[in-house]
This record gives C-alpha cells, structure tokens and sequence, in this order.
C-alpha cells in the first residue's frame, strides 16, 4: 500500500468516528497500528480476548460465540465501525459476527485478499497463516473467486517466535527459509505475491522480505484492512446511535483516544502490547466477560 493519504473521517459535528478493533489477543495490534496510520482523525477500542486464546483450537461455534460477546461489548462502548482483527475468528465467525452487529464490521480476509488480486500478475498466489486459518480455507476461496490460484502453507511456529520478541533472531530466519521454501516450491515457484495471513506476521515482514524470491510482492493483511476501513468511511458516514450523538464532543487538534480491553492480566497486555503497537500501551481495562 502505497497511499497514505489520511481520509477526512470526522462527522459534520467535528466529532471524531470510533473504530472498535477486536481481536483474540495482540496480534490485532498490527492492524491497530495500520488504522492509526491510514486514519489518525479517528479514536479507537481494541478488544484483546486474552484469556482465552488461541482461538485456533477451538471450534467455529465457540469462536463465533466469542466474537460476538466481545464485539458486543465494543459496541456498547460506543464503537461505530467494528474491525475483526483476527484472521481465525474472520475465517470461521464472520457472518455470525455480522448477523449480531448493528454496525458496520470489516474483516482482514476479503481486503487481504483483494489485495493480493490486485498485486499480482501470474494469477499465483502464496499464503501463509496459522494452522486454523490455512484450514478454513478462507483465503482460498476469497482468492479463487477472484480468479487467482492459491497456495497454502500453515506456519505454526511464527506466533511463538513473534510473541517471545525474535523478530530477528536466526532461528526465526532458519525457520522462515524452511517455510518459504516448501510454500514457493513445485507448481508454486512462480507465484508472485505472498499474503500475511496472520496479524503477527507484519513483525517479521523485513525478514520475509529478505526471504522471498525476489521477483514476489508482499501484500500485508493489515495494511489491506486499514485501507479498506479508510475506503469505507469515505463512501458512507457511520450510524451513530443516539446515545453517543446527543453530547457531540469537538475534537479537533488532539491526538486519537484510545483505550484497551484485555481478557488477562492488564499489565501482560501492556508489555506485550506495546512491542506489537509500536508505542506505549496505557489505557487498558481488564474486562471479564461473562461466559
């Protein structure tokens, strides 16, 4: 993505949107820190389930069930437009998680998807995700419907990696090689886009980059996402609900609020947390949602 053009999002009012992030732990932090780029003119609620990832083990039922609870939680606290940070809980709850929201929800499967139609010239495709999101087959179909052909490859280890802070470590970079060489090897070898099919995977992405066949693009999910967002506040102004319309606040020269929720420990998400934002995380609530 090479636009950074930063949308006008305020309302007519001068308020400023709310955009409610959620995701099942940290990772979604990555996509975090890409709206705060792409749409600074905005404030943010990010919903980390902590306690009780990974979602990757548990059923599409129990995922779904989940989601809902906790972008049901954001909406009532004022979210207006709901991003589902989390590739699992996209690839296995979205239209559930749509059918419970009264507002707008973007996911990070479809725009990473139509970004990597968009990027590549062969039609060949190489994606690379958890193990729950490769078996969903989600960006599959979201790619072949799109007329592309797609490559697959789980790599389980880079959650690990990432959440112990070897973001360059050389076992990191070892284990890379090994997946980058069995996901563009056979039939593959000619793909020419890579998709980061996991919110973690933005912290390695000099590493892969360095990787990769040089001749491939790498489309990041979670700047996908966040220009999908900046699309859509473009092209339709959010449903306020009154309860949040009737004492509009100008804000018109501060910086964008934003406040956490955490599932877990507060001040583990802190830590954690701020390695994958880029910056201080502060305002975090820990939040115990009821089952």
């Amino acid at each position: 993505m090479t636009d950074t053009h930063s949308p006008d999002v305020r309302r007519p009012d001068g308020r400023r949107p709310t955009i409610g992030v959620f995701d099942s732990g940290v990772g979604g932090l990555t996509v975090l820190a890409a709206l705060l780029r792409r749409i600074p003119d905005a404030n943010y609620l990010y919903f980390g389930d902590t306690a009780r990832l990974p979602y990757g083990s548990k059923s599409a039922a129990t995922v779904a069930h989940y989601a809902v609870g906790a972008v049901h939680y954001l909406q009532q606290h004022g979210a207006e437009l709901l991003v589902i940070a989390c590739n699992t809980a996209t690839a296995l709850a979205f239209e559930e998680i749509k059918s419970a929201s009264n507002v707008e929800v973007i996911g990070v499967v479809e725009p990473g998807a139509s970004a990597a139609a968009a990027a590549t010239h062969a039609r060949r495709v190489v994606v690379i995700g958890t193990d729950a999101t490769v078996a969903s087959h989600a960006y599959l179909r979201a790619l072949e419907a799109r007329g592309v052909s797609v490559k697959e490859k789980a790599c389980p280890l880079f959650v690990p990696l990432v959440e112990e802070g070897w973001v360059e470590h050389p076992v990191t970079e070892q284990v890379a090689r090994i997946y980058l060489e069995e996901a563009f090897s056979a039939d593959s070898r000619d793909a020419d886009v890579l998709v980061l099919g996991c919110t973690h995977y933005p912290l390695i992405k000099p590493l892969l980059g360095r990787i990769a066949p040089p001749h491939v693009t790498i489309v990041d999910s979670a700047e996908s996402t966040a220009h999908d967002v900046a699309r859509q506040l473009q092209i339709e102004p959010l449903r306020v609900s009154s309860q949040f319309a009737a004492s509009p606040q100008i804000e018109r020269r501060s910086a964008p609020r934003l406040k956490f929720f955490a599932t877990d420990s507060a001040e583990k998400f802190k830590k954690m947390g701020t390695r994958f934002l880029g910056h201080p995380v502060e305002d975090v609530l820990h939040v115990d949602l009821k089952e």
